[in-house]
């Protein structure tokens, strides 16, 4: 299968998973927030989960609510990412975002939810032996919370009031915990469900999170709206330090593709197994949204 259709196929494979999670609750604003949250997207993350479980020989069953949870988290993320507050953006995917399509006290009580959900899946029976689904709660908190997403945010926003724009060194450096640190978790998990050396596909991990966020900056220049399924030109528009601004649009350019090339290294030790996710690593560059 190739790689934009194992994409695709994982993409169909999730969306069912989540679904099946939502179902049945309250008929309530939250939970159709909720549900419609969670819809579309690339969903790389969770292909990453998948991917990494199937090259290292893991059921995908049992990745699948990992995959999932994976997902349920990132749309907290987005949900709370384009409240007013924050980073105040009212298109998302191509739809309204949560707190346009509804208000702003739903779509933080919907945030909230995704994010308790996504600790919920990882608890999953089906996810395997109690000592995986503590290692994967483990690293899932770390990765979105103090010392991992949810710093970056912070440290995003700090930086909006700052006296002068970030360095290069201290924009890495936000953007490592702020975009890099769910991909990590994410292309790691396979090993944790299989108890392998997390090592190669770490090092692979934090090559495509920074090139991803290269490639975000990138975009937010010279994409447009329709295509991105959000708003473009905003970080311009607010003066904010980018890697493009730092390093200039052909610089960056080809900084991610250093990157994408120190990826494909990291996944030296796993051979021709490794193919979907080299084609992953190369996609974080070449999307347009």
């Amino acid at each position: 299968m190739s790689f934009d259709d194992r994409l695709k196929a994982d993409a169909a494979l999730v969306q069912a998973r989540l679904d099946q999670a939502l179902a049945g609750l309250a008929d309530v604003p939250v939970i159709h927030a909720m549900r419609y949250a969670v819809q579309g997207g690339k969903r790389l993350r969770a292909f990453l989960v998948l991917e990494s479980a199937r090259m290292l020989g893991v059921e995908e069953a049992r990745a699948l609510p990992v995959a999932a949870a994976v997902e349920a988290l990132h749309a907290y993320s987005l949900v709370h990412d384009d409240l007013p507050a924050m980073d105040d953006d009212d298109l998302r995917r191509g739809q309204p975002t949560v707190h346009v399509k509804w208000d702003e006290a739903t779509a933080i009580l919907a945030g909230d939810a995704l994010q308790t959900l996504a600790f919920g899946l990882l608890v999953d029976a089906e996810v395997g032996p109690a000592e995986v689904q503590v290692a994967l709660v483990k690293a899932l908190a770390g990765a979105s919370g103090a010392k991992g997403m949810v710093l970056g945010q912070a440290l995003d926003i700090a930086a909006e009031s700052a006296d002068t724009p970030l360095t290069l060194e201290e924009i890495t450096a936000l953007q490592a915990g702020k975009t890099g640190a769910l991909i990590g978790f994410s292309a790691t998990a396979g090993a944790l469900l299989a108890g392998a050396d997390p090592k190669p596909l770490a090092d692979y991990a934090a090559a495509i999170g920074l090139a991803f966020q290269i490639a975000d900056d990138i975009l937010d220049v010279t994409g447009d709206a329709a295509t991105a399924g959000k708003r473009v030109g905003k970080d311009e528009e607010a003066g904010k330090a980018t890697f493009v601004s730092l390093l200039g649009l052909e610089d960056a350019r080809a900084r991610a593709a250093e990157l994408v090339a120190a990826a494909e290294v990291a996944l030296e030790p796993y051979g021709s197994r490794a193919e979907n996710l080299i084609a992953a690593a190369r996609f974080t560059i070449a999307r347009h949204s």
